[in-house]
This record gives C-alpha cells, structure tokens and sequence, in this order.
C-alpha cells in the first residue's frame, strides 16, 4: 500500500505497516476483550473477565499445581476461575494428549457437551489445541457454590513451543458466564 493510497483509505502508513504485523509468521498474539485483564505464564497468555470481578490471585494464595489463576467471588463464595496448569502431565507430545490427560481430570460428576480442535495464536509449531465444554455440579468445597450448583466450564489443552503441555480452564456458576464470552476466553490464549 503507497502512502497515497493510505491517506486516500484514511488509514496511516504506519498503521497500515501494524496491520501486517504478524501475517503470515505464525507469531500473531490473540486479542483480549475490552475490560479484561490477562494472566501471563512462561507458556501461554490468556485473557479473564477483569470487568465482571474477576482477580488474579497471588502466587502465594494458589494451589502448587497451578500457574496463574484469576477468581470471581461474590459473599466469600468462588463463583468463577480462570487456571491454568502447566506440565500437568507426563508423555504428552500433542493437543490430543493433553486434552485426554486434561479431560480425564474434568471429574466423574460432569457431562462434556462438545469437544473440538481449534488453532490458537502463537508460534506454528503450537497452536494446536483442542477445546472441552462441559457441565458440573459444585461439590460445596473450598469455598465453591452449594453442593449441587450447575457450574459450566471450557478447558483448553495443548502442548507449548517447547514440548511442555498445558491446560487453561474456565470454571463458573451456569449461565453467569454466556457463549460468547466461553468464546472469547478461548480466542484470548496465546501460545509461546
């Protein structure tokens, strides 16, 4: 694009040159929403819905086996959790690995309502990954929703650039968190 054509179109040589940023390289990095903050690990980046109370919670306040995690609470109770886990499990060289071991940890209690491969943002050799809805009931522990509360919940398997495998989920009380915006968390994870 010649700097006329750019002015004619309204658009900046420069933000044209940004534009193309990316294209082609397999180095693109996923877009996080407006009003939502992201949880940055050594494998991935991945968006959380800062705008509807969501908070990342101190590395010292979360379990060992977690790398980053943002949590929506309401009266003291855990409505909401965005985690992530790296190197969760052992002999895992592909999404479709660490998705089996991934969703082998979604709980007796659960009904999976789809599974399916998507491409995430980051370098070619990474971005496979393979996406799980599913539906829970809260177990009342740990400061979860009464026993019996219908939770839903996406997780995101895949192996980062350097072979270690990687799980990001998102947990919440039913309908407190729409398609859209299951979508959206999805789409917001960068792959390193």
């Amino acid at each position: 694009m010649t700097a006329t054509t750019a002015a004619v179109m309204g658009v900046s040589v420069m933000g044209a040159a940004l534009l193309l940023t990316g294209c082609g390289d397999g180095q693109d990095t996923a877009s996080v929403p407006e009003g939502w903050g992201t949880l940055e690990t050594r494998s991935l980046s991945v968006g959380y819905p800062k705008s509807e109370g969501y908070a990342e919670q101190p590395a010292a306040e979360r379990a060992k086996s977690n790398a980053a995690v943002a949590l929506q609470q309401k009266d003291g109770i855990r409505t909401g959790m965005v985690s992530v886990q790296l190197d969760f499990a052992t002999g895992v060289s592909d999404a479709a690995g660490a998705a089996a071991a991934a969703g082998a940890g979604i709980g007796m209690n659960s009904t999976r309502r789809a599974t399916e491969d998507v491409r995430l943002a980051g370098p070619d050799d990474a971005r496979e990954a393979r996406r799980i809805d599913y539906d829970f009931t809260a177990d009342g522990q740990d400061d979860t929703p009464n026993v019996g509360t219908p939770m839903t919940g996406v997780l995101v398997a895949g192996v980062d650039s350097k072979g270690v495998p990687f799980v990001v989920r998102l947990n919440a009380v039913k309908d407190a968190v729409d398609a859209e915006d299951l979508d959206a968390f999805v789409e917001s994870i960068t792959v390193k």
